[in-house]
C-alpha cells in the first residue's frame, strides 16, 4: 500500500516572485497523479506539524528556538542569500517535517509502506544549526531521527540522488555509524561540499557537469549498492530531489525518468533484502514543473513495484 503524505500548508510558503522553489511545483504534481491516474491507487494521508522535541533530534536545539519564533507578519525574513521566511513559512516548513516523521509511524505501524512524502520546502540543505539552500529544517533527517529514537532502529541508510549535495544531511548524521548516507550531486556546484569522504559512512557520488543516465548509473551499481548490501539497513530513506534531469534548467546533469525509475527499483530491492521493504521517500529538488511531475510519478510507480 503506498501512503502519500502532504498538506495544503505546504503550499503557504512563499519564497518571493520568480523564485523556482514555488507551490507551482505542488500543484504539478497533483495535477500529473490525476492525469496518469496515479492519484486513484495512493493512500492520502495528512502531514502533522512537527514538534520541537521531534525537530531537535537533528538539529540543534537553540536554532529550532530561533525558527519557531520567527514572526513573519509580511513580506520576507532573509535567513540566508536564498532561504527566506513569509507569513507562511513556518506552518509549511513544520508540515513538511511532520510529514516524515508520520511517514515513519505509518510504515512501522504496517499501516502504509512505503511512503512518499509531496512537501515543501525541502529540507536536505538545513545544517544541524543553520538554514540554507531553501531549506528551514531537515525534513529527512528528522524523520530518520524518529525512526532510530522512538522505534529502535539500529541501521538507516539515507539516499539522496538531488543534484545539489545534501550538505545537512550529511552534517547531521556523518559521525553517526547508525546512519550510512549515499549521495549523488553535480560537482563543482552548489553547495560546494561532499566531494571530500570524511567518515567511513558517507558514500558520495560527484558527478561533472554533463554526466549521463549512464554515468549515474555506473556510479551507483559499483559505489553505493555494494555499500548498501555490506550495511543491511533496516529502514531506507530517500531525498527525491528531481532536479538532475535533463530537462530542468537548475544543474547541467543528463538524468531521465528512466533514471529515477531504475534508481527507484534498486532502492526497493535493497529495502526487500535488507530492511522488511521499509522505505520513506521525501521530495526535495526538481523545479522545472512538468518535468518534475513526470519524475515523481515514475518514482512512485517504481515504489508500487
Amino acid at each position: 500500500m503506498l501512503g502519500f503524505v502532504s498538506h495544503p500548508d505546504c503550499l503557504l510558503h512563499d519564497a518571493g516572485d520568480g523564485h523556482p522553489e514555488s507551490a507551482e511545483r505542488i500543484y504539478a504534481i497533483q495535477n500529473h497523479l490525476i492525469v496518469s491516474n496515479l492519484e486513484f491507487v495512493l493512500h492520502h494521508y495528512d502531514a502533522p506539524l512537527a514538534t520541537r522535541d521531534q525537530l531537535a533530534a537533528a538539529h540543534d536545539g537553540a536554532y529550532v528556538d530561533q525558527i519557531l519564533a520567527q514572526r513573519v507578519e509580511s513580506g520576507y525574513i532573509h535567513l540566508d542569500g536564498d532561504t527566506t521566511m513569509s507569513p507562511g513559512t513556518l506552518q509549511a516548513a513544520l508540515r513538511a517535517a511532520g510529514a516524515g516523521v508520520h511517514a515513519v509511524d505509518l510504515v512501522m505501524a504496517g499501516t502504509a509502506n512505503p511512503v512518499f512524502c509531496a512537501v515543501r520546502p525541502p529540507g536536505h540543505h538545513a545544517e544541524r544549526g543553520k538554514a540554507m539552500g531553501f531549506c528551514l529544517f531537515d525534513n529527512i533527517a528528522v524523520a530518520a531521527a524518529h525512526a532510530l529514537n522512538k522505534y529502535g532502529i539500529e541501521r538507516i541508510a539515507i539516499i539522496d540522488f538531488d543534484v545539489h549535495h545534501g550538505n545537512g544531511t550529511e552534517d547531521i548524521f556523518r559521525d553517526d555509524p547508525r546512519v550510512l548516507f549515499c549521495s549523488s550531486f553535480q560537482h563543482p556546484f552548489y553547495p560546494f561540499t561532499g566531494h571530500e569522504k570524511v567518515t567511513k559512512n558517507l558514500i558520495d557520488v560527484p558527478l561533472a557537469a554533463g554526466a549521463t543516465g549512464a554515468e549515474f548509473q555506473k556510479a551507483v551499481t559499483e559505489l553505493w549498492m555494494p555499500a548498501l548490501d555490506a550495511f543491511r539497513p533496516q529502514f531506507l530513506f530517500i531525498s527525491a530531489g528531481f532536479d538532475a534531469h535533463v530537462f530542468d534548467d537548475m544543474s547541467d546533469i543528463q538524468l531521465t525518468e528512466g533514471d529515477y525509475t531504475w534508481v527507484t527499483q534498486r532502492m526497493v530491492e535493497i529495502a526487500k533484502r535488507h530492511a522488511q521493504g521499509r522505505i520513506v521517500s521525501m521530495l526535495e529538488g526538481g523545479y522545472e514543473p512538468d518535468s518534475l511531475a513526470r519524475s515523481v510519478a515514475a518514482h512512485l510507480k517504481a515504489l508500487l513495484d
